[in-house]
């Protein structure tokens, strides 16, 4: 067991978060490390996420970690290649690193202070060539055309990238999108922005070359009647157009609602359950992952998950919709190439928690693998598996289901995996009921300052993009690995130039 100094994950940030510590970044949102502060001057924050307690926390089992703090460990068929630190710019414990995108050869890593762009035409020695300064979280990127788009799910006192904190409840507060023309990646220029209700915690690019534009997919929870820019009901998505020929031009243009009904009720902890955290009600979207060349589209939707008819890009209506007694916050979804399986993510304890370990179990906190069966009343989902690492980490280390990306293959559904301080894991997901682990990738715990908290960190997104793992991690900045699989690499084909992994495309298959 781990002593108690080490223990609250969850509350990794509080401090600085009280005295202003942060540079200029609110709180961030439930789903992410700073989950449990109970900080509700910001949309992110109205509706309570579970955290662990210090009691609780204290009666898991982590005898089974192995790792000590500054060492590492991996399969024979992983290795890590290369580290590039965080930026200067970015060197601050509390300047987390967030999502990737690619394009032409030139990796763009989120972080809750910008963005740092790499030329990784050289996997194994990537440069960096320019960093975007401008606080907002989380900064996830997707690349559209020339333009780079950022969700900022921060109430800002403006729009611009000098502005400060300011609370949701004031009129004025600003958040959403701002888009950056990255034709020159040594040179980014900002664009625009565009205000989007609730802000934006994610984005998820939908081309739409027929109308000559892209559309973005905003989702975004935590509405709150003290809120003007974020009431109840909340459950729609934003959908931004970005004109081909203008950019700067891009605008809201519909707010579909996929939730008439409400979406998933509140379902509380079962007292009786050890560590069991119940499951959060739906206002509003985590993460989508569209498929347009198949017309559909997979949201993880706080309560539930959720498939979508995209085949009107401007009138997405949801056909289908899961949940789980397991799922306390269903996160993000990654499709197989055919669309015949979906990998949904549950971030319980709103990746603050240590929930890799035997008292937690292997169903909670995980993958859940559905099937998407076809039939005469449209697609369905079908449960078929769940998928958890099998390494125990320490208590001190926050560990969950996170981003991946499916590796393109010929005739096999291989998906790499963040797992935070978990590390990185490589699932064949071929047979959905049986998963199985191919590679992994695993660090020691982060040191724990004397009488202080486990910091938050590992990987955010692991990505496969030309022949290489690409990982962000929140704390120690870019890895990059390479898998030496055989029966993996007989079987690859190209990256797409262009990578946004919430937007997937086909892969050239041989069956």
């Amino acid at each position: 067991m781990t002593a108690s100094p080490k223990r609250l994950l969850a509350l990794s940030a509080a401090a600085a978060l009280a005295t202003g510590a942060f540079v200029g970044i609110s709180v961030p949102a439930q789903a992410h490390p700073d989950a449990c502060t109970g900080d509700h001057s910001s949309h992110e924050h109205e509706h309570e996420d579970f955290c662990f307690s210090h009691e609780q926390i204290d009666e898991m089992d982590d005898s089974g970690a192995e790792l000590g703090t500054g060492e590492t460990a991996s399969s024979e068929n992983l290795k890590l290649v290369r580290n590039v630190p965080k930026v200067a710019q970015f060197s601050a414990s509390n300047s987390f690193s967030t999502d990737l995108a690619f394009k032409d050869g030139y990796a763009y890593q989120g972080n809750y202070n910008g963005v740092t762009i790499y030329d990784v035409r050289t996997p194994t020695d990537p440069k960096v060539v320019s960093v975007i300064e401008c606080p907002g979280a989380q900064n996830d990127v997707t690349i559209a055309g020339n333009t780079l788009v950022l969700s900022i799910d921060s109430s800002r006192s403006d729009d611009s990238c000098s502005s400060a904190f300011q609370t949701a409840e004031k009129e004025s507060s600003w958040e959403g999108l701002r888009l950056y023309d990255i034709s020159n990646p040594r040179a980014p220029r900002l664009l625009t922005t565009v205000e989007t209700d609730c802000g934006s915690h994610t984005n998820t690019l939908v081309p739409d070359p027929a109308n000559k534009r892209s559309l973005i997919y905003v989702s975004s929870y935590g509405p709150n009647p003290t809120f003007p820019g974020c009431q109840p009901p909340h459950d729609k998505i934003s959908i931004v157009e970005i004109p081909d020929a203008s950019p700067a031009a891009a605008r809201v243009v519909a707010e579909p609602v996929l939730f008439p009904d409400g979406g998933a009720t509140l379902v509380p902890a079962n007292p009786s359950i050890p560590f069991d955290a119940g499951s959060r009600a739906t206002d509003g979207c985590h993460d989508i992952t569209a498929y347009p060349a198949k017309g559909i589209a997979a949201g993880a939707c706080m309560g539930q998950g959720v498939l979508i008819d995209i085949s009107d890009p401007v009138a997405p209506k949801v056909i289908d919709s899961v949940t789980d007694p397991n799922f306390h916050f269903w996160h993000s979804a990654t499709f197989d190439d055919e669309a015949q399986t979906v990998v949904f993510t549950d971030e319980l304890g709103g990746g603050g928690g240590p929930t890799c370990n035997p008292s937690i179990g292997p169903k909670r906190g995980a993958n859940g693998i559905y099937r998407v069966v076809r039939t005469p009343a449209g697609p369905k989902l079908e449960f078929a598996s769940y998928y958890k690492i099998p390494r125990v980490q320490h208590n001190t280390e926050n560990c969950v289901a996170h981003n991946g990306s499916i590796i393109p293959l010929a005739g096999r559904d291989v998906m790499v995996q963040s797992w935070y301080q978990g590390g990185i894991s490589v699932m064949d997901f071929t047979d959905p009921e049986n998963p199985r682990e191919l590679a992994w990738f695993d660090r020691g715990p982060l040191p724990v300052p004397d009488g202080g908290r486990a910091p938050i960190g590992g990987t955010w997104s692991a990505y496969w993009y030309n022949g290489h793992i690409f990982s962000s991690d929140i704390q120690l900045g870019l890895d990059v690995l390479k898998l030496d699989e055989r029966s993996i690499t007989a079987q690859l084909r190209p990256s797409p130039s262009t990578l946004n992994v919430q937007s997937q495309v086909p892969v050239a298959r041989k069956r």
